[in-house]
């Protein structure tokens, strides 16, 4: 009997939402992650990382879960000191964040930004690649302005040992906006001589099983905003046959999304001063969740209107007793 090829599943990172917070959360009521990945550390000249940075990449923040640290600069001896420190705390594998499409991210040449400087690139990578000892992957998108731009970017990560390229299917002018580009994306799985990963527009079990087939030799999906508003979803990738995939909003187990969350809340409590800066993060969660939820328009102004954790805990129990949940 042929054995199937299991697709790997990668959280994506979002930044001021997949903290370790929640990647813990995520990880103990639910299954399915091979690796999460960080929100990116920014090196700073002299100083090094921050003190959220730091506390985030701490093993025994991050215990138990593969987590892989991505790092956003264009610099190489930055990247080449972040990375050393990565490997001294134990990891095995750091990222290459050329993917991210801020404005104020790209007006600095970092992020997707870092893309349209081929020459730079390359500088960048002959150093990295004779100071880092573990593995390096890189995130990035099709190109900054045309999708045809991937080709060159492809054959330039070809040059080098690079662990694992993740393709997110759009261009940088694109942001988060405009459909995902399956045939760039194509152009550059083909060429490429890495594992690829696919990211980009992943919300529902469908999606995972259009991208899949599509693409069978695919070395992992990575999902984003569609982890966030449905956690369940990661499970959608272990695959015991076709019923895998099989996932509908009748299979949302809201007992457990309710634990989740209350474990979110309690660790956020935990590591913040002041219930305000609790509720800014709950609520950022919640707005990608409340769309799965029973009469999910009242209770999201509810939520987003909620001034202390004790209204926002009466609010959230009620909406879960309206889910089936007591």
């Amino acid at each position: 009997m042929e054995n199937k090829h299991k697709v790997q599943c990668y959280a994506a990172p979002l930044e001021g939402i997949t903290g370790y917070i929640y990647r813990n959360a995520h990880h103990k009521f639910f299954h399915g992650v091979d690796k999460y990945f960080t929100p990116f550390v920014t090196p700073k000249p002299k100083k090094g990382l921050n003190t959220r940075e730091k506390n985030d990449i701490l093993p025994e923040h991050n215990q138990d879960i593969v987590v892989v640290p991505q790092i956003l600069t264009n610099k190489s001896e930055d990247f080449i000191k972040v990375a050393q420190m990565m490997g001294e705390l134990g990891y095995k594998e750091v990222n290459l964040n050329l993917g991210c499409p801020s404005g104020t991210v790209v007006s600095k040449k970092k992020g997707s930004g870092f893309l349209s400087d081929l020459d730079g690139m390359k500088a960048f990578f002959d150093e990295v690649f004779s100071g880092v000892n573990l593995a390096v992957s890189v995130k990035t998108r099709l190109g900054m302005e045309k999708p045809e731009e991937i080709k060159d970017l492809i054959s330039l990560y070809n040059q080098f040992p690079i662990s694992e390229v993740i393709i997110h299917a759009r261009v940088r002018e694109d942001y988060y906006k405009n459909p995902v580009n399956y045939e760039a994306f194509a152009e550059g799985f083909s060429q490429s001589i890495h594992p690829v990963c696919y990211n980009g527009d992943i919300f529902c079990a469908q999606d995972v099983q259009e991208v899949t087939k599509r693409f069978p030799k695919l070395s992992a999906v990575m999902v984003g905003r569609g982890m966030i508003a449905n956690p369940q979803l990661t499970e959608s990738f272990d695959c015991e046959g076709d019923k895998s995939l099989e996932f509908s909003k009748e299979d949302i187990d809201y007992a457990r999304w309710k634990a989740f969350l209350d474990e979110l809340c309690y660790g956020y409590e935990y590591i913040m001063s002041g219930g305000r800066n609790v509720l800014f993060k709950l609520k950022e969660v919640w707005s990608y969740m409340i769309p799965l939820f029973p009469e999910c328009e009242k209770y999201g102004k509810k939520i987003k209107k909620a001034k202390t954790v004790a209204e926002y805990h009466t609010i959230v129990n009620a909406l879960f007793r309206e889910a089936g949940v007591q």
